[in-house]
Formats: structure tokens, C-alpha cells, sequence
């Protein structure tokens, strides 16, 4: 214990020394930020001519600059590691994990607005940091949380399109139906249909995308209570900030569970534009698709077992180990189960990632968050013998270039130690707070005129030809 500690306490200090400058710029904000400038919208309006500013000056002055070179690697292995997307809202690091607008997760946990002292971040700061790249005042966030309780109103014919599935359908199949079905109201639709002029795109965009982050933990909350609360749904409530109430509508209404799930939605709000939910929307969006359209294909995408299903297989893969092995598994025991995993062509759930090379930010977080709260549940404690465990198998493997854990390996053990111990439901939450990175892009997209995306594809024996006629060349 004493060592995850130290581990957690270093990465702290290691993060705040190396953006200090970045975090003192934030807290100077704060203190020049007139508390009476309540309006998101407002904000954006002043800020977008000033990046179209800075995206055409960066395309007409750095336009040939060549980012690095692409490899047969890259392009069979899902282009990975090609540079070759804009994403505003977030930049990840292999080393040091997810900044947000430049905060990392520590300094977003110390600098945005809370709802009680010391307590975990307001998922409505966050939005208003992935929008503005300011930090907000509580006020602020305050008006934004109100604001959002306002737009929360789901139509009925959404809820017959949920209930037209069966009941057992799983809850990702359920909330993207549900997602697709509240696409009727579509500002941007209706905007584009009556001629809107595309300088003017990311107004009705932002309308959508507010109104699509304020309804999706109902239609969540719904989908929960059907599946298992036979179907004894609960209203929301507009005086809890979006966190709360979100908790409170699955029916979870500790004080300690509101704020898991306030630090749940920030953390997986958004991880930068290259994994398969952000991008897919991203894709979508680029083809003038509504932020409805968009979103339910993120959704879909979230839905693979490669990306946020994982959640929920974590969870079934740690039960697996306490049903054969007992909650005082010894770390050899544990061991043989991972070797065992590993043996039978499985892979050990919750570690790995395509692109950080170290223990994941967020799973940090998370474990800090368990040792202030519950230090003693079993299944944390077997989640804390994992991480001694795994690491060195995998490294023995020397197929895994990164073997820490992710942020898929301790979500569900805190969801399951306050209640929600339905598994297949964690990758619905997983959607609803990746609604505010996927949103909150899709309007920067519009109102920087981004292109329609298109990359190039070509064949194996394009392939073979490119590269005997290079190797043919250097001879």
C-alpha cells in the first residue's frame, strides 16, 4: 500500500513540476475571469475567429511541413501512430498520459470547480475547459449546470424506440436507439435544410451537442432502470449538478457514489482523437452529419471489446478469478490464473494501450480515489495484487510493449463496491461522459471549416510493388 503511495505521490509532483507554467497560467485566469460571464456560448463566440485565425495563418505558412514518415507497418497495422488528425480538446502523451486543453488530470482535480471541498471535479468544468481552454469560475459552471438541466427534457417516442428492443438487448444496443431516435430534434438538420451559410455551421451544432450532453444520461438512466429495476424509472432532479443527478437517476443517491461518478464521467470524457469512439465521430461528423448521427456512431464504436467494452469484461474477468480462487487469492495463485488467461489465447482484461507506454493517468486516479474511500474491499485489494502481478508476466511475454494497466482495470471494481455491480451496463457510462470530448470537438470541426476526411487506401500489391521498387532503388 505504502508503495502505490509513493508511486501515485511522485507522479503528482512529477506532473505539477513539469506544467507549472501551465498550471499558473490557469490559476492567473481564475482570478481575472469576471464571475458575471455565465454564457458558454458567448465565450465560443469570441474565441472562433481567433483559431480560424490561427488554422489558416499554420496551413498557408507551415502547410508543407512534413509530420513524419509513414511505414507498411503503419498502414497494416490500423495506421497506427500516424500523425494525421486535428484534435483541440486533448493531446496524449505515451509517457505522461491524457492533458486536457494542457491541465493533466491532477491539476484539473486541484483547479476546476467542485461541488464540495476537496471533492472530485465537476464534469460541467470540464466541458466548459474542452470548449474554451479556460478553466471556469464555480459560478460558471454553476450557469452551465443549469443550463444543461434545462435542455435535459426526452421526448417520449425516444423512450418507444428503447422499448421497441427487447428488454435483453445489451444496454450499448439500447442507448445507441435511443441516441438515433433523439437525432429527430436536430438543429443542425434543420438548419442545413433552410440553406444556413457554413461560416454559421457550428451554431446549430452547438445546440445539438448541449442538448445531446444534457439528454443522454436520461436516456442512460433509462436503460439502466429497464434493464434491471423493472423498468421503475427515476425523474431527474435540476437542482444536482449533471454528476449527481446522473447517479441519482440510475438510483444510487450516496454521496460517495455521486462523486465517483463525477470523476468518472471527467476522466473518460475524451482521450484525444486517434481511438476508435472519438475518431469514428470525428469521421462521421466530417461528412456534415448531425452531432446525433455522429455520436450513435461513436457509440457503436465504443461498443467493441478493443475499446470500451473492456470495462465490462474486467469486471467478469476479476469475478472469474474470486469464483475459482477465492477473494485471498495468494500473488503466485494469481499468477498461475494469469498464465492460465494468457495460455488458453485470452488476454488479461484492463492492461495494455495503444498508445501510452506507462500506468495509465486515470487508473491512478481511480486507485487514489479507492484509498481514500475503500481501502478495504476485497476486490480493490485484489485489483492492487494485479498490478504487482501483471506488469512482469506481460513484460515476459516481450510481445506486449506496454503491460501497465489502463483505465478499464479499476473502474468496475469501484461502480461494484457502491452498487452498480451490473457489469454490461459500465460501457453505457463509459458513452455518456465520452459525449463531452466528442461534442465538444464536433463543434471546434465546424467552426474551423475541418475538411471532409478521406485518407488513402491501397492494396497488398501496391504494396509488394512499392517496396521492391524502393528496395530495388537503394541498391
Amino acid at each position: 500500500m505504502v508503495f502505490f503511495r509513493s508511486v501515485s505521490a511522485l507522479a503528482r509532483l512529477r506532473s505539477r513540476v513539469g506544467q507549472q507554467s501551465s498550471l499558473s497560467n490557469s490559476v492567473r485566469w481564475i482570478q481575472m475571469q469576471s464571475s458575471t460571464d455565465m454564457d458558454l456560448k458567448s465565450q465560443l463566440q469570441e474565441l472562433i475567429p481567433e483559431q480560424q485565425d490561427r488554422l489558416k495563418k499554420l496551413k498557408s505558412e507551415h502547410g508543407k511541413v512534413q509530420l513524419g514518415n509513414i511505414t507498411v507497418d503503419m498502414v497494416i497495422g490500423g495506421m497506427r501512430g500516424m500523425t494525421g488528425l486535428l484534435w483541440e480538446t486533448s493531446l496524449l502523451d505515451p509517457e505522461e498520459g491524457i492533458r486536457f486543453r494542457g491541465l493533466s488530470i491532477p491539476e484539473c482535480q486541484k483547479v476546476l470547480p467542485a461541488a464540495q471541498s476537496g471533492g472530485e471535479p465537476l464534469p460541467e468544468g470540464l466541458l466548459w475547459l474542452l470548449l474554451t481552454g479556460k478553466v471556469p469560475s464555480k459560478e460558471q459552471v454553476e450557469a452551465l449546470s443549469q443550463d444543461l438541466a434545462n435542455r435535459a427534457a426526452v421526448p417520449d417516442y425516444v423512450y418507444n424506440a428503447i422499448d421497441a428492443l427487447p428488454s435483453t438487448a445489451h444496454p450499448m444496443t439500447q442507448f445507441a436507439s435511443g441516441v438515433m431516435a433523439l437525432q429527430v430534434q436536430s438543429e443542425f438538420q434543420k438548419a442545413y435544410e433552410n440553406g444556413i451559410h457554413k461560416s454559421k455551421f457550428w451554431e446549430p451544432t452547438y445546440e445539438d451537442c448541449l442538448n445531446l450532453i444534457a439528454r443522454v444520461p436520461v436516456v442512460a438512466a433509462y436503460v439502466y432502470r429497464r434493464m434491471y429495476k423493472n423498468g421503475d424509472s427515476i425523474p431527474s432532479d435540476k437542482s444536482l449538478d449533471y454528476g449527481a443527478n446522473f447517479s441519482h437517476m440510475l438510483g444510487f443517491d450516496d454521496d460517495k457514489m455521486k462523486e465517483l461518478m463525477r470523476l468518472y464521467i471527467t476522466i473518460h470524457s475524451d482521450h484525444e482523437g486517434g481511438n476508435v469512439s472519438a475518431h469514428t465521430g470525428h469521421l462521421v461528423g466530417s461528412a456534415l452529419s448531425d452531432p446525433y448521427l455522429s455520436f450513435a456512431a461513436a457509440l457503436n464504436g465504443l461498443a467493441g471489446p478493443l475499446h470500451g467494452l473492456a470495462n465490462q469484461e474486467v469486471l467478469l474477468w476479476i469475478k472469474s478469478v474470486v469464483e475459482e480462487c477465492g477473494e485471498n487469492i495468494s500473488k503466485d495463485q494469481l499468477k498461475e490464473y494469469v498464465w492460465k488467461t494468457l495460455n488458453s489465447g485470452k488476454v488479461v482484461p484492463g492492461y495494455g494501450h495503444g498508445v501510452l507506454r506507462k500506468t495509465d493517468p486515470r487508473y491512478v486516479c481511480q486507485r487514489e480515489f479507492a484509498l481514500k474511500h475503500l481501502p478495504d474491499d476485497p476486490l480493490f485489494q485484489l485489483v492492487s495484487k494485479l498490478y504487482e502481478v501483471v506488469p512482469p508476466v506481460l513484460t515476459e511475454l516481450r510481445k506486449v510493449k506496454n503491460p501497465w494497466p489502463n483505465v478499464d482495470a479499476h473502474s468496475g471494481v469501484l461502480l461494484n463496491h457502491y452498487g452498480l455491480t451490473e457489469a454490461r451496463y459500465y460501457t453505457v457510462l463509459f458513452g455518456v461522459s465520452r459525449s463531452l470530448g466528442i461534442c465538444s470537438q464536433l463543434i471546434w470541426d465546424r467552426a474551423l471549416g475541418l475538411a471532409l476526411e478521406r485518407p488513402k487506401s491501397v492494396t497488398m500489391d501496391w504494396l509488394d510493388a512499392f517496396c521492391k521498387k524502393a528496395k530495388a532503388s537503394s541498391a
